[in-house]
């Protein structure tokens, strides 16, 4: 067997960038719906992951799919694979722009 086989597979979660403040780091908040198992009713939790951003790729706003790796830091266990969707105030010009005018 390859080392490919081998090896175990790795998790893959679609969130949004809330943070970039980081060099190549962003933070990705998940949304998912869980069924609560007493009421049966459906809820909304949501987790937030640190990942690598290797070219500084993505933005606040930015839709991205981050995928599981080996620990690259104290609280960094994820990759950016890629950015599937531009935040439209990003090009719009609006964010990072407050203090631009006065």
């Amino acid at each position: 067997m390859s080392n490919e086989a081998n090896r175990k597979a790795r998790r893959t979660v679609v969130g949004v960038v809330t943070s970039d403040k980081g060099d190549k780091s962003i933070t990705v908040q998940v949304d998912r719906v869980v069924q609560h198992p007493r009421f049966k009713k459906y809820v909304r939790r949501q987790s937030k992951y640190h990942a690598h951003d290797e070219n500084n790729d993505a933005h606040v706003g930015d839709r991205v799919a981050i995928t599981e790796c080996r620990p690259l830091s104290k609280n960094k266990s994820f990759r950016l694979t890629e950015v599937l969707e531009r935040s439209r105030l990003r090009d719009a010009g609006t964010v990072g722009d407050e203090k631009a005018e006065g």
